[in-house]
């Protein structure tokens, strides 16, 4: 089959990829699967519950059965929704935007695959612009979205060891320059895969940095505030004309609704949206008429600190007891401060094999986690760092997060020999 260099880049072996590859074989699986490797959140039942509700609302009202199955809706959003969520930001928050600053792709993954393409490539006059990534590791799913390769500049972040167990990334400020290829700066916040989450101050500093090169700061939001508020971190929902801010209501427990939410400057959405209309049309509009009225009423606020916030804060401290309980004291490791996303991010410092190898184990053992070398990409140089990590889902069910954990612990144990 002979296809163009496009279609070979999107058809490489890529840490994307092979994360979707063990999610599909788990679930197709007749064996016991220990799925820690993805990014589905957990099921909640008195969530359910209030998402099959608005279903049967939707279903039982004819406008909006109309516009959430048998209608195309707009390739930027639906007014209703942008008009209520502009008003609850600028109620709650002070901000000041409106429907015109809010674009929706069908999910944040395609928001940031537009995005990235908008912001890097060949400029007309030949010369190339990348984005930057201030804080590596990072989130695989960016790495192979641009469209040319070799796209992302990525800064280490600086490790500081906050306990002895526990250690923590922050941005690395004192060396930290913008290069001129540069044509944004992009972070996540909470941050896939560690769970860190940058202060106001660093999102503040990193905004004033990208405004004084005349660049954006594209803020993924997927797990932070307002909603789904999975952030153990008192932080603000931070926006101004230089930050372009994603959101996404997978983590509020409709993954499959593919409704990503993107905030930013009317020129930049308008553009988002132009080419967003060429390349899916129109938007999947379910999600948006899901979360409408309890956008305008506030109810996802209440929804997002009481009931999503505390269930996941209350399992990542779980799982970490595990992790602590299960593993050795011979193997020396570090889990990153948990400050929000649905993952633990562990250091394995003293084993014989790399983090790819442990991954490899695990997965003969049907224990499905990421490799950390994935999260590392767009470095000048290679970093032993990059093969000690492996990152794990905690938001599945305890039994079997237990049951994985201790696999992990035996075989970082054997990872000595």
């Amino acid at each position: 089959m002979k296809i163009s260099a496009f279609g070979k880049k999107f058809t490489e072996k890529s840490g994307i990829l092979e994360l979707m590859e063990d999610l599909s074989s788990a679930i197709t699986s007749e064996e016991k699967i220990y799925m820690l490797g993805g990014g589905n959140p957990a099921r909640i039942p008195a969530l359910d519950a209030i998402w099959k509700n608005r279903v049967m609302e939707i279903m039982a009202d004819d406008e909006d059965f109309n516009l959430s199955l048998t209608a195309y809706d707009s390739a930027g959003s639906n007014f209703g929704f942008a008009s209520a969520l502009a008003a609850m930001f600028n109620r709650e928050y002070g901000w000041d935007i409106g429907p015109e600053n809010i674009g929706v792709t069908n999910g944040s993954q395609i928001g940031f695959f537009l995005l990235f393409n908008l912001f890097s490539g060949r400029q007309r006059n030949g010369r190339k612009q990348k984005i930057m990534l201030p804080l590596c590791p990072e989130y695989v799913g960016y790495a192979d979205q641009p469209i040319e390769k070799d796209s992302f500049i990525s800064r280490r972040a600086k490790i500081v060891e906050t306990g002895p167990k526990e250690f923590k990334y922050f941005v690395d400020f004192d060396n930290l320059e913008i290069p001129e290829e540069a044509g944004a700066l992009c972070s996540s916040r909470p941050t896939n895969p560690t769970g860190n989450v940058l202060t106001d101050e660093e999102v503040k500093k990193l905004s004033e940095m990208a405004g004084s090169r005349g660049i954006p700061l594209l803020l993924d939001n997927a797990y932070g505030a307002p909603f789904p508020n999975i952030i153990f971190q008192d932080v603000k929902p931070i926006f101004n004309d230089n930050i372009v801010l994603s959101m996404s209501l997978s983590k509020l427990g409709l993954p499959s609704t593919r409704t990503g939410i993107i905030i930013a400057r009317e020129e930049i959405i308008q553009s988002l949206s132009a080419v967003n209309a060429i390349v899916s049309l129109a938007n999947t509009t379910m999600g948006q008429l899901i979360v409408r009225p309890l956008i305008q009423s506030g109810k996802i606020l209440d929804i997002s600190r009481k009931m999503i916030m505390p269930y996941y804060k209350g399992r990542s401290e779980a799982t970490i007891k595990m992790i602590e309980e299960a593993i050795d004291p011979a193997v020396d490791y570090r889990i990153h401060k948990s400050e929000g996303a649905i993952f633990l991010w562990i250091w394995f410092k003293n084993l014989k094999i790399s983090a790819r190898e442990l991954y490899e184990r695990l997965k003969r053992r049907n224990v499905i986690v990421l490799s950390g070398e994935h999260f590392f990409f767009g470095l000048e140089e290679a970093w032993e760092h990059s093969k000690e990590c492996i990152r794990l889902n905690y938001s599945g069910n305890p039994e079997a997060v237990e049951k994985a954990v201790e696999i992990i612990a035996e075989e970082a144990l054997k990872g000595l020999d």
